[in-house]
């Protein structure tokens, strides 16, 4: 009877001793408490706001082949820097080369054949021939057909030695345009060869920096393939797409200012360049604005441009709490929560951060729909949220 009453107490203690391991476990497997608020709609005033855009090269080009060949030159890497004029890639010409040595060649048969017929026509001119006229013989039969016979031809009408002449000076007339015009064609083709081994060159069109090089010594190329990305990283612009109720608000050569991802300080950029037209489906207008030299930016970079409101004016906008947008990839989203429960993340344009702490969202989100307040990191797009 000790011996149970010994044991039952064994499996007590025990049970007591295990208990808070128990309820710790549960607790750990819990699910978050998550805050789940409403999209709000204020009137605010609308004295300025801020519209994403991305930093851009002044000038970028992309250097594509002009003709079929193979890569046997490359002049530097990502990151090296060439002046205007420098040679970047070339694709081998030997065929090319081979078929100008040919019409060079036929330029200088041309050059005699031209050299010819001018002598030629010039000795019909002068001494007009005596091919046609009969040869008569040696001595004094051949100076009676001279005076007496080919004369006498001429008077009966039997030949027309003023006709014959005349025949043999258009004929080497026409011989020496004819070498002309063979000239003309042989210079043409050295031309055209000439234009398409300027094709095997890429060629800096200024100076700057190859930012992609999508080719290796060896590769064989076909017109059209990209070879190199090659920008002027000296000047580099903001492009945003501002909406049509704000665009007036803007002019060329205006300064505004701009905050760069991962530049902790705002920076003042200027309007350079205001598109004439409109995009026809987000109703939206491309505004270029130039960065200042030190700005140490990046092209690619995501880039907030602050763009002045209308004065005293009061425009209806989307607040929600700061602590709910968080960046993915340095992009602002929100994880929003449908009428499943369920976790859905979007990319949302925002705007000035309030004094509340609310931030003013321009464009991803609905009125009085829901979003995460404070979103752990684990929460991903389709997670349960728990009422």
């Amino acid at each position: 009877m000790k011996f149970y009453d010994l044991e039952s107490i064994l499996i007590t203690m025990l049970f007591i001793v295990l208990l808070p391991c128990t309820a710790s476990s549960q607790e750990l497997e819990a699910p978050h408490s998550l805050s789940v608020v409403p999209v709000k709609s204020y009137s605010i005033p609308a004295n300025r706001l801020f519209i994403g855009g991305t930093v851009a090269a002044h000038k970028s080009v992309v250097l594509t082949a002009q003709m079929p060949g193979r890569i046997i030159s490359i002049s530097g890497e990502e990151g090296d820097r060439f002046k205007q004029g420098d040679l970047l890639a070339r694709i081998n010409d030997d065929e090319l080369r081979a078929k100008r040595q040919t019409a060079l060649a036929q330029y200088n048969n041309a050059t005699i054949a031209i050299n010819n017929a001018g002598v030629q026509y010039h000795r019909q001119i002068v001494s007009p021939s005596t091919s046609n006229r009969a040869p008569g013989g040696m001595g004094l039969p051949g100076m009676f057909d001279q005076l007496v016979t080919n004369p006498m031809s001429n008077i009966i009408g039997t030949r027309d030695y003023d006709v014959e002449r005349g025949a043999d000076i258009v004929a080497a007339r026409s011989q020496l345009e004819q070498a002309h015009q063979g000239l003309e064609q042989a210079r043409s083709q050295i031309q055209q060869i000439d234009t398409k081994l300027r094709d095997t060159l890429s060629i800096a069109p200024f100076d700057g920096v190859i930012v992609s090089k999508n080719i290796e010594i060896g590769d064989t190329v076909q017109p059209g393939q990209s070879l190199l990305v090659y920008e002027d990283l000296d000047v580099l612009q903001i492009v945003i797409d501002v909406p049509g109720s704000l665009i007036h608000n803007l002019k060329e050569g205006q300064t505004v200012e701009a905050k760069i991802d991962a530049l902790q300080s705002q920076i003042p950029v200027k309007v350079s360049k205001i598109f004439p037209t409109s995009d026809p489906v987000r109703h939206t207008t491309r505004v270029k604005l130039t960065l200042p030299k030190s700005s140490q930016a990046s092209p690619g970079n995501y880039a907030e441009v602050w763009i002045p409101g209308a004065n005293n004016s009061l425009q209806k906008r989307l607040l929600v709490p700061s602590s709910s947008v968080i960046e993915r990839g340095g992009i602002p989203s929100i994880f929003v929560v449908n009428e499943q429960n369920k976790a859905e993340l979007r990319l949302v344009r925002v705007g000035d951060v309030l004094v509340s702490g609310d931030v003013v969202i321009l464009y991803g989100v609905k009125e009085n729909e829901r979003v995460l307040d404070k979103p752990p990191a684990f929460i991903t797009s389709g997670y349960d949220v728990k009422k």
